[in-house]
């Protein structure tokens, strides 16, 4: 869920506008405070606005997740004690990267334990190496996976092999997701449960089906489904980011707005680019 800014400040009327519409998509649950939610660009009492606002709008039988990472292990778990006051179900925890060189896969362990062992809600590990620069191998995953407060994970990998490996690791209740829409396809087949991904922001009924007709076996349809979405999903990530994002969903009806500096509105040829691309989904 990217937030949505008006006057340069966080807007919780558009958040609970934007997320009443995805609940009744029919999308399991939101994630506030992502990547994709200009998180680090967000103070203490902002963050928790924006998890009190999509509260009020995520019934209680789906699921509230905030992002809660931080640099240090304190800071991480001072994060989950406050969006889970606020109202998460969840947290979803980034690792730590700016001293990456000498965190060992021990160290990410222990920072993992600490902070499951503090938060008064479950733990969901996020990995995003192209982002961070580091990498939670399925065998320190599956180490985690032991801990009764971490639930499971956001795999941002386009490699099934890693969903394969990842989905062999863990236990059973442990849950796989894919954080990475053009991969989606693969890592449900490879083992995955389920997805967090911006694109569904913006097409939610197309990635709730993908998901229904691979668990029901109808592999032809789901991959064109696939074929279909992931050229709108690099755009807005990968792409032009989270102005193209935030575009992306004006066009689309609902409220993206802005984003905060120093990131910078998208140019009229990007949101023209955009426009043909949310066309082409609908045809």
């Amino acid at each position: 869920m990217p937030t949505p800014f008006t006057g340069g400040e966080v807007d919780p009327r558009a958040i609970r506008s934007n997320v009443c519409r995805w609940m009744r998509a029919g999308l399991g649950g939101i994630v506030a405070l992502g990547t994709n939610g200009e998180a680090a660009l967000l103070d203490e009492d902002e963050s928790q606005r924006v998890v009190e606002a999509a509260r009020q709008e995520v019934p209680v039988d789906r699921v509230l997740i905030a992002g809660a990472g931080h640099e240090s292990t304190r800071a991480t778990i001072a994060a989950a004690r406050r969006v889970a006051s606020a109202g998460a179900d969840a947290v979803l925890v980034k690792t730590p990267y700016t001293y990456r060189a000498h965190v060992t896969p021990a160290g990410l362990v222990a920072h993992y334990a600490a902070v499951a062992d503090a938060s008064p809600v479950p733990v969901l590990l996020y990995n995003f190496p192209s982002s961070t620069g580091v990498n939670l191998a399925p065998d320190t995953v599956a180490r985690l996976a032991a801990h009764p407060n971490i639930a499971g994970m956001k795999e941002t990998s386009t490699d099934a092999a890693q969903f394969a490996d990842l989905s062999a690791a863990v236990p059973d209740g442990f849950t796989v997701l894919c954080g990475a829409a053009p991969g989606v396809y693969g890592a449900l087949c490879a083992g995955a449960k389920g997805a967090i991904i911006a694109v569904a922001a913006l097409l939610p009924a197309a990635c709730l089906e993908l998901l229904s007709l691979v668990r029901d076996g109808h592999h032809d349809r789901a991959l064109a489904i696939q074929h279909r979405i992931t050229p709108l999903a690099r755009a807005v990530t990968t792409g032009y980011g989270i102005p193209g994002l935030k575009a992306a969903l004006d066009l689309a009806g609902c409220t993206g707005g802005d984003p905060r500096p120093p990131l910078a509105p998208l140019a009229a040829d990007a949101r023209e680019r955009i426009r043909t691309l949310l066309d082409a989904t609908h045809h």
